[in-house]
C-alpha cells in the first residue's frame, strides 16, 4: 500500500465499526475515494470534525492495491460547511452538491474542475441568500463534466443547425434540440423558450456570473429547472433525492 496526499470534501458516511466510519470524499487529484476512518466514531477521535459533511480537508490515505476500502491515517480540517442560520434552503443545497457527487462520480476518477466548483459551490451556499444560481451553476458544470452536457447547437434529428430557439422542444432522452418540422408526439419532449436556453448559456460559460444578470421571470427559472432535472436524471437513473426539499 502506498501512501497518498489530497484535499477532499466528505460527501458520505456510514457506520463500519463500534468505532469506525467508513467516509466517502470526492478528492481534487483522486476523484472519488471510500476509507476506513479507525476510530472516527470515539468522543475524541483522531480526525475531529474533519470528517463533518461536506467539511474540506487534508487527507492522507493508504490506498489498496486491489479492491476494498483505502485506509484513512491523517484528516486535517480546512473549511467547514456553514449555511446561514435557519437558512435551510442552502443546507439542502450543500447536501444535493454531496449527493450529485456521490451519485454521478466514479471510483478514482479525478475531476479537478467539478471539485473546485463544488469548493466554490459550498463556499457561496454560506455567504448568500439565494441558493438557486449556485445550485443551477453546480448542476451544468457537473453534467459537462462527465460528458452528459445537452447540446442546443443543432436539431438532434435533422441536424440542421439553431439560428434561433423559436419552437424548438427539448428531446428528454436525447439531451438535445428538435426544430419545429422535426417534433413529434411519440418523442419525449417539453417546449422550451429561447429565454430559458439563453440562461442556460450564461450558466455554462467558462466564466460564469456569479448572479443572474436580470431578474429571471418564474415560468424561465421553472423551466430552467424542469430542463436540468431531465438532464441529472438521465445519467443518474432516478431523481436525486434532495431536489424534492429544494423550492425551485
Amino acid at each position: 500500500m502506498s501512501a497518498e496526499k489530497t484535499t477532499g470534501l466528505v460527501i458520505r458516511q456510514a457506520d463500519f465499526s463500534e468505532s469506525s466510519r467508513v467516509v466517502t470524499f470526492f478528492t481534487r487529484d483522486f476523484g472519488k475515494i471510500s476509507t476506513v476512518a479507525k476510530g472516527a466514531k470515539r468522543l475524541k477521535g483522531p480526525f475531529e470534525s474533519a470528517l463533518d459533511l461536506l467539511a474540506e480537508s487534508r487527507l492522507v490515505f493508504l490506498r489498496k492495491s486491489s479492491g476494498g476500502l483505502d485506509i484513512l491515517t491523517e484528516c486535517q480540517l480546512m473549511a467547514r460547511f456553514r449555511p446561514p442560520e435557519r437558512n435551510l434552503n442552502s443546507l439542502y443545497g450543500g447536501y444535493y452538491v454531496a449527493e450529485l457527487l456521490a451519485g454521478l462520480t466514479e471510483e478514482y476518477d479525478p475531476h479537478p474542475v467539478l471539485y473546485d466548483e463544488a469548493v466554490i459551490t459550498l463556499r457561496r451556499l454560506t455567504e448568500e441568500a439565494d441558493f438557486r444560481w449556485p445550485v443551477l451553476r453546480f448542476e451544468v458544470v457537473t453534467l459537462r463534466e462527465i460528458g452528459q452536457m445537452p447540446d442546443f447547437r443543432a436539431c438532434l434529428y435533422c441536424g440542421r443547425a439553431v439560428v434561433d430557439y423559436t419552437n424548438y422542444v427539448f428531446w428528454v432522452s436525447q439531451g438535445g434540440l428538435l426544430c419545429p418540422n422535426c417534433r413529434k408526439p411519440e418523442y419525449a419532449a417539453h417546449p422550451i423558450h429561447g429565454m430559458t436556453l439563453h440562461l442556460f448559456e450564461q450558466l455554462a460559460a467558462e466564466t460564469a456570473p456569479p448572479n443572474p444578470t436580470e431578474p429571471i421571470p418564474a415560468k424561465y427559472l421553472q423551466e430552467l429547472r424542469q430542463l436540468l432535472t431531465a438532464s441529472i436524471c438521465q445519467p443518474f437513473d432516478k431523481r436525486p433525492k434532495m431536489l424534492s426539499y429544494l423550492p425551485f
